[in-house]
């Protein structure tokens, strides 16, 4: 039993011979299998990384998939908008060409019926002389209206005939005189009465008399803020002349 003790601790003990431990691998060869070892644990940590999300409810692939769909359809979507500005751009520039010549064609079709009316009127009243040219002498003002126009503008319009058979033109020009009422909003002293063209010179043009058979006189003046017109008279001079071959009045009170 001592003996046996006794090799027991040579093999085991302090005093037991050293022992070397050799790889049978060189470096480079670990170095392969620490690489293999590596992916082969990656592998294993991506797998179960793919494999978790797909049994956690989550799977990237799908998610990745349905990602570039919206991408598509989004872009789609884009496109197909900013097609769709751009169409409606369009529509609203016809759209405004549209209503602008609906309008223009309103005006005229209302100039155009305004004209109608006048000519109808003028026509009735040619017919008029025509048939008693015989019975008409001289110079007469056949019809004179006066109305508002607008914040402190007034329109006036008159016709004047000559009756018989002329053998020229009728030279002349007329004068038109306004009796205003009201509290004049300007200074003490401020017109109650407006002739034309004295007060309005540029009246001028549209008050000269140059006809054989009859003539149209219109025009516009303006009175003081706070003013109306009462009353027009008006008159028509041959040249040379200082009494009215033919006067009309006309009460707007």
């Amino acid at each position: 039993m001592t003996l046996w003790w006794r090799r027991v601790r040579q093999h085991f003990g302090i005093s037991a011979p050293r022992m070397a431990v050799r790889t049978h691998l060189p470096w480079w060869g670990r170095g392969t299998a620490m690489i293999v070892l590596l992916a082969v644990i990656g592998g294993m940590w991506w797998w179960g990384f793919d494999f978790g999300q797909i049994f956690g409810g989550f799977n990237r692939k799908e998610v990745e998939a349905r990602l570039a769909v919206l991408e598509t359809d989004g872009a789609k979507l884009r496109a197909e908008a900013a097609e769709l500005r751009a169409r409606n751009t369009m529509l609203e520039s016809e759209l405004g060409m549209t209503k602008g010549a609906q309008e223009a064609l309103l005006r005229q079709a209302t100039e155009l019926s305004a004209d109608n009316a006048q000519l109808k009127e003028e026509l009735t009243f040619l017919q008029t002389l025509v048939s008693d040219s015989n019975k008409l002498a001289g110079l007469q003002i056949q019809r004179l209206a006066v109305e508002r126009d607008g914040e402190g503008m007034w329109r006036y319009s008159l016709l004047i005939v000559r009756g018989g058979s002329p053998k020229d033109d009728f030279v002349g020009s007329v004068v038109l005189r306004a009796t205003l009422a009201g509290e004049p909003a300007g200074p003490e002293g401020a017109l109650k009465v407006i002739q034309l063209p004295e007060d309005v010179p540029e009246a001028i043009p549209a008050l000269k008399l140059k006809f054989k058979y009859y003539q149209r006189v219109e025009g516009r003046f303006r009175v003081p803020p706070g003013t109306r017109v009462v009353e027009v008279a008006v008159r028509a001079y041959e040249s040379g002349q200082s009494m009215p071959r033919a006067t009309r009045t006309l009460s707007l009170s």
